[in-house]
């Protein structure tokens, strides 16, 4: 069967008017245009050669590498009147954060307790600043059920994996394209040991984007937290302290159009003070446990905590929601009851 090629001439989009012109010399049919005569192989493939680097964000002209680094790559422009210099990631080079590692349950098949009083254990610890001996002692007198203080502590463990999935879940109903997201980082102890705990904060919902625990406080593990939420949404600008490990990261990851904002406390009239804030929420929390006795555990409790903070608890500062209704989660009964959501 023939196979019936449609016309366009590419020069003047003509669709009726052709002569076949011969071939070339890859056996391809050519056509001649009969109003502007323009020769064309409408079956021949593109010899467009894809350019090695890309271009100019700015000007659209060609490109060079002008540094290469582990992360990213710089480029700058080959006209001498722009000399843009830009920067592109490499996204398969940037490590993993620390929320995309944890360990343990994804359900709650094979536990002897029931559901609700795993949940109400849960809310005490993360909401609250009870001891796991406290929550044992109102279990026992509130619903007449022993369950050990070692027990609970497995609980608000183990099932971080659980609440995470029920996380990614949820957070395509969300939106985040706000004006400001707010990034900082602050010092918690693992085992008499100094590590970092990085945040991403949503300056109109609340929301915690994202968090990476790491022992080092470098521009690698900026690009890992920052890679992590990049596809969350498109905020304004993104608001940092002047450490300049933020610098390199935000350019290449978010490009010209997100605006970096590096304050100084006390001195500028934006501030870094919403993360802040949520920083010393955090430490009042850590602090009541005395500390983490492993990286597995801290990573563990710590995106549970999250958990907690975006879906469970009501803010005072939003009218009672939750960081995650003020994103625009609006759950039936019946789906609060799936994701095991009572906010």
């Amino acid at each position: 069967m023939q196979n019936i090629v449609p016309l366009k001439c590419p020069k003047c989009n003509n669709t009726s008017l052709f002569y076949k012109y011969g071939k070339t010399k890859d056996g391809y049919q050519k056509y001649l245009c009969r109003k502007c005569h323009h020769q064309f192989a409408p079956d021949k493939p593109s010899s467009k050669k894809t350019p090695k680097y890309p271009r100019c964000p700015v000007c659209g002209k060609a490109s060079f590498l002008h540094h290469d680094y582990e992360y990213y790559s710089n480029y700058r422009c080959c006209d001498k009147k722009c000399n843009h210099s830009f920067f592109v990631p490499k996204p398969t080079a940037i490590p993993s954060t620390s929320m995309s590692k944890l360990v343990g349950k994804t359900n709650f098949k094979r536990m002897r307790y029931p559901l609700h009083i795993i949940l109400s254990a849960l809310s005490m610890f993360f909401l609250g600043k009870n001891s796991f001996r406290n929550i044992s002692l109102i279990l026992k007198t509130t619903f007449n059920v022993e369950v050990s203080h070692t027990t609970i502590s497995n609980w608000c463990r183990k099932f971080a994996p659980l609440f995470h999935n029920i996380s990614l879940e949820l957070i395509p109903m969300l939106n985040f394209n706000s004006d400001e997201w707010h990034v900082d980082e602050t010092v918690v102890k693992i085992a008499g040991e100094k590590y970092y705990i990085w945040f991403v904060i949503d300056s109109e919902t609340r929301f915690i984007l994202g968090f990476h625990l790491t022992p080092y406080r470098d521009s690698r593990q900026a690009f890992a937290l920052l890679n992590s939420v990049r596809n969350l949404g498109t905020p304004s600008a993104i608001v940092s302290d002047r450490y300049s490990a933020y610098k390199v990261p935000v350019k290449s990851l978010f490009g010209y159009s997100v605006k970096h904002i590096r304050v100084e406390s006390f001195k500028n009239d934006i501030s870094n003070n919403l993360i802040e804030s949520f920083h010393h929420q955090f430490k009042a929390w850590y602090k009541a446990k005395q500390g983490f006795a492993s990286f597995e555990s801290a990573n563990n409790l710590i995106s549970m905590f999250v958990f907690f903070y975006n879906f469970v608890r009501p803010h005072s500062s939003l009218n009672g929601w939750t960081p995650a209704q003020v994103a625009g989660l609006n759950l039936t009964p019946k789906e609060k009851k799936k994701y095991l959501l009572v906010a």
